[in-house]
């Protein structure tokens, strides 16, 4: 690893190749706002750009302000991001928001610090937001730039170790350039998202190759040095499909903490015991036999799920409680909830069936 590093040759470089190779027509790069940076920075944590941005563009046709989504009703944010994943963004952003329109007047702040604190925003998404709308001099570091300084100066350890993290903070800070900060920081992420890529980098094509350690040595697939992750867990559930004769199904809501929270989906059981004492207890009129559905898979960060659905027929109209925690969902009037993926996957499957 270096110990000294000329950043003044980094930044003309990166800036260079920018201009002819960098993506200059995404989105939320026309009238850049800190508001739209904002969306879109908090969309593409843990998500590729091609997927956020028919999400991006829906969502700010209905929040064009963060007042329009401070006021909105969490259930249509949610019914908004149903698809993304990690939903707890999503519920960040919306809790941020009403802070900007309480304590900011509904104007989005230009103090780093008031921004980083804000739910959802740490150091790297508040220097984002600052440098990509305003022009100001942050350093980031997402997962992008993270790599291409950890191949770059040949450094090693877990990106996520404090002294590491410190050391990359270091840098990045020290090779942001004091004017078009906002450029750099642009030609960074681009850099590591189209040719300093996880695997098989596209060397040939960096503009800063000539002095990269990681090149030079051969290490591109070691650095950075991966995490080391904890097995991969498997979970199973049941999913209770309560059916009523119109076609709606039966849905609650998860609690706020946890996994999906706050989102709509249909009830859920570990045992098939407890799936017959809900139908028994909780559903009118409902079949004596539920019918097994295909399993459905669903991969999280650190488990993957397999959920058994089952039908459940409920004969006339009511079926079973119509309180604040449940609702009748019809595929073919859909309410502005959101849903966990595999569960809309499970609604679309049965209004196709």
């Amino acid at each position: 690893m270096r110990d000294e590093f000329p950043a003044c040759r980094i930044a003309p470089r990166l800036l260079a190749w920018h201009a002819k190779h960098g993506r200059h027509d995404l989105p939320w790069q026309q009238d850049r706002t800190a508001y739209r940076v904002w969306v879109s920075e908090i969309m593409l944590q843990q998500t590729q750009v091609g997927t956020v941005i028919p999400y991006y563009q829906r969502f700010m046709e209905r929040f064009p302000s963060v007042v329009a989504l401070a006021n909105a009703a969490i259930d249509e944010v949610l019914h908004l991001w149903t698809g993304l994943g990690y939903y707890a963004r999503a519920r960040n952003l919306h809790r941020a928001a009403v802070r900007v329109r309480d304590e900011f007047g509904g104007e989005f702040p230009t103090a780093f610090e008031a921004v980083a604190g804000l739910p959802g925003i740490g150091r790297s998404t508040a220097g984002a937001i600052l440098s990509l709308s305003l022009g100001q001099r942050h350093a980031i570091l997402d997962g992008n730039v993270r790599r291409v300084l950890s191949r770059y100066f040949g450094i090693e350890g877990d990106p996520a170790r404090k002294d590491i993290a410190d050391l990359l903070w270091q840098r990045a800070t020290v090779c942001t350039p004091e004017q078009q900060a906002d450029t750099y920081n642009q030609a960074m992420m681009d850099l590591g998202a189209t040719v300093c890529t996880r695997s098989k980098p596209l060397c040939a094509f960096c503009p800063i190759t000539d002095d990269c350690v990681a090149r030079i040595q051969g290490r591109q697939n070691e650095l950075p040095s991966p995490r080391k992750r904890a097995e991969r867990r498997a979970r199973h559930a049941f999913m209770v499909l309560a059916m009523r004769e119109d076609g709606s199904v039966l849905l609650r809501q998860r609690p706020v903490t946890g996994i999906w929270g706050g989102l709509w989906s249909a009830p859920q059981f570990e045992t098939r015991e407890e799936v017959q004492h809900f139908t028994f207890w909780h559903l009118q009129g409902a079949s004596a036999e539920a019918e097994q559905l295909p399993r459905v898979e669903h991969a999280f960060t650190h488990f993957d799920l397999s959920i058994t659905p089952l039908l459940v027929r409920c004969q006339g109209s009511l079926g079973v409680m119509d309180g604040a925690d449940g609702l009748w969902y019809n595929a073919r009037q859909p309410a502005s909830v959101g849903l966990p993926q595999p569960v809309k996957v499970l609604l679309e499957q049965l209004e196709n069936s």
